[in-house]
């Protein structure tokens, strides 16, 4: 039984409950609501004006019905204006008919602070209703960050659910069965959607048509599954299929088009070459040539082939972990607050909720790191360069860690950082850069250590330096924890906790992007300095 049947069953009985309980119910970081038949509000606990700050306070709600809370949320400015389009009443009315028997589908509201609250409604024995309130913006955001992931990747991603049909696509593989967009095939079952395509010919089938679908049917049930597909119009892909852990399945489609067309040319040579012994009866020495070439020919095609094979393997590998790791605290705390709200105190919701918050921050600044390279190397990322004050950046972005030091005894001094340092760069990329050596640098400083900003100008070139006095890099690590998911070994230990190796990776790839480059200096136990040089402003 989840958390809204739990609530339905104890809202049959009167509200009669002891003032502990009720505490409790005050404490959750859910807005919980019951309302009787005639969906009047008969209870409603204090997150309620938590999540929505223009309604008067609780206890002056009570009595009212649903719909004149949707007003009064409308009238509040709380709802954002791309969700009135069609009219307050219309809107009203798609609020009140998730009131209606046997309709259980969630339904986000999109608050005009930008925020997306979920609500969650389910009858009562007694025919009254209980609604759950829940704050879902950062899921969906990272849910969109995902499908902004998957759309920029070279390879067409497809998840499956539980059901296998078909939940989330690019538009990459939508466009290799026949559709025009993703949301063309959303809710399709895989058997459906191969059946089309293969009988529409979108495929290249040498043989029966039957046979080749079962061929993919099993290839996709098996626990991982591969082969290599041939579309009509001449390109060819290698399509990875596997089950994940929710009982779904993640199907990738990987263009080998080149390889298949340069093993065609290979084969090609080889039997020239065989046709070409026969009849023109060659010397010995060209045929070795020849044979020579195409061994070097092989040869590239194969060490091609295991560098790209050994790329994916490390992403995927190093991916699988760290996304792996903050979504299981996440899963696994919202779970235990799910299931034992009604037992826990509220310093136990505030701590699991924070440990909560810290895996989804932790998995956001992944997701971040990954879209910003993704789109640097792609050639995507907007720049938008200008004259921007250097030493005023620094100073902000102390303050935004300046909490976090204190908690570790650590001081930044910020006093050879002067304001007033004219830089030509992008203001987003130059605040990333600086938050991201700042984040390092509090994470490896020792308890009471010290941290130095530095902002310096030659006229020509202004150089902002971070330093601190943490454990320091071996001199010849620092080449290699500029690489994507090379971690430093700060302290005699991997910190794997921490990141995915990304952080350096990307300030290195941004600073470069505005003209600069990065520079290390470091040894162990004496400390790590990083300095990002730029071109001056006028």
């Amino acid at each position: 039984m989840n958390l809204a049947q739990k609530l339905a069953a104890i809202a049959d009985d009167a509200f009669d409950t002891a003032p502990a309980v009720l505490e409790a119910l005050d404490a959750l970081r859910v807005a919980i609501t019951v309302f009787d038949s005639d969906h009047r509000l008969r209870y409603v606990n204090a997150q309620i004006n938590y999540l929505y700050r223009s309604l008067p306070r609780r206890e002056t709600l009570l009595g009212i019905s649903y719909e004149s809370l949707v007003r009064m949320e409308i009238a509040g400015g709380e709802i954002a204006p791309a969700s009135l389009v069609d009219g307050i009443e219309a809107y009203v009315a798609r609020r009140v008919a998730q009131f209606t028997t046997g309709e259980y589908h969630p339904r986000d509201v999109l608050r005009a602070d930008g925020r997306v609250v979920e609500v969650k409604a389910r009858q009562t024995r007694s025919r009254g209703w209980i609604a759950l309130w829940s704050d879902v913006t950062d899921a969906r955001h990272n849910h969109s960050r995902l499908e902004d992931a998957i759309t920029l990747s070279a390879d067409a991603f497809a998840f499956f659910d539980g059901r296998d049909r078909l939940a989330m696509c690019n538009d990459l593989y939508a466009q290799l069965h026949g559709a025009t967009s993703a949301a063309e095939l959303r809710g399709w079952t895989f058997s459906e959607m191969i059946e089309r395509s293969a009988r529409a010919g979108r495929f290249h089938i040498d043989g029966d048509v039957d046979q080749w679908l079962e061929r993919r049917r099993e290839a996709h049930e098996a626990p991982a599954g591969a082969l290599t597909v041939a579309c009509a119009g001449g390109s060819a892909y290698l399509v990875r299929d596997r089950a994940t852990r929710d009982g779904g399945r993640v199907v990738v489609f990987t263009d080998i088009t080149d390889r298949h067309r340069a093993e065609a040319t290979l084969e090609e040579q080889t039997r020239t070459l065989r046709q070409t012994r026969k009849a023109l009866a060659r010397t010995q020495s060209e045929v070795a040539r020849n044979e020579r070439y195409l061994a070097d020919l092989n040869a590239r095609l194969g060490a091609a082939e295991a560098e790209v094979s050994s790329a994916k393997t490390t992403f995927l590998r190093t991916m699988s972990h760290e996304l792996k790791t903050p979504l299981n605290a996440i899963i696994g705390f919202s779970d235990f607050l799910k299931e034992s709200a009604e037992t826990l105190e509220a310093a136990q919701v505030r701590e699991y909720a924070g440990l909560i918050h810290q895996g989804g921050h932790n998995l956001l600044r992944m997701i971040v790191q990954i879209l910003d390279l993704t789109k640097i190397a792609a050639g995507r990322y907007d720049l938008n360069r200008m004259q921007i004050d250097a030493g005023a950046i620094l100073w902000a972005t102390k303050g935004e860690f300046d909490a976090r030091a204190a908690s570790k005894s650590i001081v930044i001094d910020a006093d050879a950082c002067p304001i007033g340092v004219p830089v030509m760069a992008d203001e987003n990329a130059l605040r990333t850069i600086c938050a991201q050596l700042l984040e390092n640098a509090v994470h490896f400083t020792p308890q009471g250590g010290r941290i130095g900003l530095h902002a310096t100008t030659d006229g020509a070139t202004v150089r902002l330096a971070i330093a601190d006095n943490g454990p320091g890099v071996a001199a010849e690590d620092l080449e290699r924890i500029l690489m994507p998911f090379e971690q430093s070994n700060r302290g005699g230990a991997t910190q794997h906790a921490y990141g995915a190796g990304l952080g350096l990776t990307l300030v290195k790839e941004l600073a470069e992007l505005n003209g600069g480059q990065l520079r290390l200096v470091s040894a162990p136990g004496e400390g790590f300095e990083a300095t990002v040089e730029l071109p001056a402003g006028v």
